[in-house]
């Protein structure tokens, strides 16, 4: 029988939410582009033309504990990656200034390894604090791995707002991208987090060689742990990684993944993240197909769009930057 998409859109719309009791085949055989324009209506209808933008500064690169198979950071991985330490306070403050002075709404620092402790996590909570206290109009945002409550609460005392954990994957397929953490441990760091009063922003790769009915579980779980920032990035395969070789995912399966998740999670900042360039135009289609968020400026190991660029092309779209 034929799914009448924009009667689940009008549904959704109304109220009814979607979950893992229904029967959600569609997503994988519906016509893409009434799956995306139901989409983008449904984001309209509940999110309204509010955008947001944010940006990210390496504070700690390199020398990653942890063997996640997609990343340039692990010390797993042979890429050649620029390894340093925490970085100082006044190159952090230079960089988020610039930010706000751009018009980016949400500032962060992301570091490597397996959680932030000891002198870098002392030197994290004074950054945030001066940044806090000098940078009055971007909101702060934080990515220091699993953290404990007691270096939540320690965050939060110092200004972030938001904090930042990828659950990366589905449950049945993070064994097969992480091994030195697990999916669990991804999902009791969200839940500290929203213990101690943050906002949380969590998503995934795509491409990295799972299945649509992965990223649909991956959708699923956000969705059952009520997160309003949903960053998807498509993976861009970088060398001296186990997946160096994975063939790239079509421009389609995007679409379709970023349709996908704003049925399944209609009131949240759907956010392309890194790999926007498999688009042209900084990947405008994905904004007319239920997204309504980005990561502006440089990613972590790759070059991102500019902020500028991005703000233009929000603004000429009809969004509120």
């Amino acid at each position: 029988m034929k799914v009448d998409i924009n009667k689940i859109a009008d549904e959704i719309i109304a109220g009814k939410r979607l979950s893992g009791s229904d029967d959600l085949s569609f997503f994988f055989t519906a016509d893409l582009s009434s799956l995306c324009s139901s989409a983008d209506r449904i984001r309209a209808a509940l999110c309204g033309n509010k955008c947001d933008l944010c940006s990210i500064v390496n504070g700690r690169s390199g020398r990653c504990s942890e063997n996640c198979r997609f990343c340039a950071q692990s010390a797993h991985n042979h890429t050649g990656v620029e390894e340093y330490g925490f970085l100082d306070e006044e190159t952090i403050l230079a960089e988020c200034k610039h930010n706000e002075q751009a018009g980016v709404h949400r500032f962060s620092i992301v570091t490597a390894g397996r959680t932030l402790s000891g002198s870098d996590l002392e030197k994290a909570v004074s950054a945030y604090k001066r940044l806090s206290a000098e940078c009055g109009k971007i909101k702060l945002c934080a990515s220091h791995g699993l953290l404990t409550e007691e270096q939540f609460i320690r965050l939060r005392e110092s200004g972030v707002t938001r904090y930042h954990c990828n659950i990366e994957t589905s449950r049945r397929n993070f064994p097969n991208i992480c091994t030195t953490h697990t999916f669990d441990d991804k999902i009791a760091c969200i839940k500290r987090a929203q213990k101690c009063g943050f906002e949380v922003c969590s998503g995934g790769i795509i491409g990295m060689g799972e299945t649509g009915e992965d990223r649909l579980d991956m959708a699923l779980t956000l969705s059952e742990l009520g997160i309003g920032s949903v960053p998807i990035n498509v993976l861009r395969p970088i060398k001296g990684t186990p997946l160096e070789n994975e063939k790239p995912i079509s421009a389609d399966d995007v679409l379709r993944t970023a349709a996908m998740f704003r049925f399944i999670l209609p009131t949240a900042f759907v956010r392309f993240a890194a790999g926007r360039n498999v688009f042209e135009n900084s990947g405008e289609i994905a904004f007319r197909s239920g997204m309504n968020a980005a990561i502006t400026g440089d990613m972590l190991t790759t070059s991102g769009n500019g902020i500028k660029d991005d703000i233009k092309m929000f603004s000429e779209l009809g969004f509120d930057v």
